[in-house]
């Protein structure tokens, strides 16, 4: 009989629940998509809700439940935290504290409790599986490889913040570790804060500005903040951080250190900001290659897996791939907390059963391109217009794909909603906003009409596999657009790279809508084995444009979590100003749609990310 194994991940940030089958990821959410609270910490119980009812069983099937960290072990590290912080953390120590004695330090038996009043049958009792361990599971175990190195790097975990692994077949060893409160995550978070964005939610936001600024603090980060090893071991100068203290992530002595006071959010950005980006940007990458580096030599493995907030860094997976390290490097597409959900799940599953390999199964991972979460029939789509009287044509596939594509090439930003939906935090061709990369106003336009975001902020090409090194100087396939590379010097209208925010709508390339302003791009390489349908686009699109590349982002507007029904795509492709919506094989136009009335302000409702 199968052996389901299902993993939680909850009460920090971006809770979500995984089940695997003998060693084989089977279903996989965040709980913010039900919820529609953006990194949703609460109790994962749509998830679960959700994992269970795509597998068709009930809690009595499951052999395990896996919780993704050790939560005495977090309560230790929590105590000596606040005692090395001494006076100075005491009110954060009064306020934290009796949570921690009222239910955290037992969250297990929290667990138990919300599965319980779920009615979904009798669960096995919830186990505790370290963090770092989930993170290094959920990156090996899925990946293509029998045996890699594996480095995981997030802000904490119980106490290890950065940990190397050796994955060898169905075994995890941990090799070594750097403990809180030295972390790289938490230098990026402590920057991404004095700049002005959200911590836990604003740290894509810093890398995406980085390019627009020139690394002149690099020098003073590595000199008064963190000091970097040789051996890729580091540590913080804690003089000038208070996270310890539980208040904020830094105070005077930091503004001091660059010359002024934090931004305030929402505030106009200057050029300090660009340039504080772009300094801890080359500062962390440095921070990696050393690490990885070291990883290579403890291990001994030509390939890498990587996991951990951090590695949603695709800047620095970007040059980490191009500096030829390692022969082949695979990133985990859920690789923040979310994605411990999974490992934690899989780590239960191998255990007992053994590993499935991805060669074995004739797949190329196991993540089946990330399409873990929930999808919906075209008779349920069709049910849904039909109910409301929403005007639509069901086109056959060959039929629906040309007329994309004819509406793509005439300029249309289009809803795409395709399947089951993506697990982690980037929209892969299931949930997805597209255009035409050609087109010099679409990043302006999908900015400001339709994410109604910074200006700054860049789209990700979404390209067909085959074509990807024609068109980017890739060393790595990245199905999971978590790699940066650089445009092609062919496709590139201008060789100086304007390092300012006043260069936004410069044109740069022959494919202004996703090259970045440093000539880089987060690339998507799509083939038809993970990406199904969306590459036949693609690939439909090449034969009427000659171009294989669309722009790619997520289906959401700023601040919302990516929609997961059809009655949220459409949704949100009235209340902005998309032209064209695709829920599976159904084609709805805007200009065919009834008014649309809601008797609230959106707005206000979706607070900023």
């Amino acid at each position: 009989m199968p052996e389901y194994h299902l993993g939680i991940s909850a009460f920090y940030h971006d809770s979500a629940a995984a089940l695997v089958c003998d060693g084989i990821p089977v279903a996989a959410a965040q709980q913010e998509r039900f919820s529609r609270i953006r990194h949703d910490s609460g109790f994962p119980a749509d998830a679960i809700r959700y994992c269970l009812q795509e597998a068709g069983i009930t809690f009595d099937d499951l052999t395990s439940v896996s919780y993704y960290e050790n939560p005495k072990m977090k309560f230790r590290r929590v105590l000596d935290s606040f005692a090395h912080a001494g006076p100075k953390g005491f009110d954060s120590f009064m306020r934290v504290i009796p949570q921690w004695l009222q239910w955290k330090y037992q969250v297990l038996d929290k667990v138990d409790l919300q599965l319980k009043a779920l009615a979904l049958g009798t669960a096995p009792p919830a186990q505790a599986n370290d963090h770092h361990r989930s993170h290094a599971a959920s990156a090996f175990f899925p990946s293509p490889f029998e045996n890699a190195a594996i480095l995981c790097i997030d802000s904490v975990g119980e106490y290890h913040t950065t940990s190397v692994w050796h994955g060898q077949g169905d075994q995890l060893t941990l090799v070594n570790s750097i403990s809180y409160p030295h972390s790289l995550g938490l230098l990026y978070s402590a920057m991404t804060y004095f700049c002005g964005f959200k911590v836990d939610s604003g740290e894509y936001k810093l890398m995406g500005l980085a390019p627009y600024g020139t690394p002149l603090y690099a020098d003073i980060i590595k000199e008064h903040l963190i000091f970097l090893r040789e051996d890729g071991s580091f540590s913080l100068n804690l003089t000038y951080f208070e996270f310890m203290f539980g208040k904020q992530m830094v105070g005077e002595k930091f503004a001091q250190l660059f010359g002024g006071p934090a931004r305030e959010a929402e505030s106009p950005l200057t050029q300090r900001e660009c340039d504080l980006a772009a300094s801890v940007q080359v500062v962390i990458e440095e921070a990696v290659m050393g690490l990885a580096q070291t990883a290579r030599q403890l291990t001994g493995e030509e390939n890498l897996c990587l996991a951990g907030g951090v590695a949603l860094n695709c800047v620095s997976n970007g040059r980490l791939s191009r500096a030829g390290l390692f022969s082949e490097i695979w990133v985990q597409p859920a690789a923040g907390d979310a994605g411990c959900a999974l490992g934690s799940a899989l780590d239960a599953s191998i255990k007992r059963s053994g590993r499935q390999y991805a060669h074995a199964l004739k797949v190329s991972d196991l993540m089946q391109g990330a399409y873990l979460g929930p999808g919906f029939s075209d008779d349920e789509i069709a049910a849904f217009l039909n109910q409301h009287h929403y005007p639509f044509q069901h086109l056959p596939e060959e039929a629906l794909l040309k007329a994309v594509s004819g509406h793509l090439s005439s300029g249309a930003v289009i809803g795409w909603f395709q399947g089951r939906m993506e697990f982690g935090p980037r929209a892969l061709g299931a949930r997805s906003i597209i255009g035409d990369p050609r087109n010099q106003e679409m990043q302006k336009t999908m900015n400001l009409k339709i994410k109604y975001r910074e200006s700054f902020r860049p789209f990700a090409p979404s390209i067909l596999q085959d074509d990807a090194k024609q068109y980017f100087e890739m060393s790595d396939d990245s199905p999971y657009m978590l790699m940066v590379s650089d445009v092609q010097k062919e496709l590139r209208q201008t060789d100086k790279i304007n390092r300012s925010l006043g260069s936004i709508d410069e044109c740069r390339s022959s494919l202004p809508a996703i090259t970045h302003v440093d000539m880089s791009a987060r690339v998507q390489t799509v083939s038809e084995e993970r990406n199904g349908k969306y590459a036949r686009l693609l690939k439909q699109f090449r034969e009427d444009s000659g171009c294989p590349v669309v722009v790619n982002t997520s289906f959401n507007v700023r601040g919302e979590p990516i929609v997961c029904t059809p009655e949220e795509a459409y949704r949100c492709f009235m209340r902005t100003e998309m032209d064209v919506l695709v829920l599976g094989n159904c084609l709805l136009l805007k200009t065919e749609q009834p008014p649309f009335e809601e008797n609230v302000d959106w707005r206000r409702d979706i607070p900023l990310d």
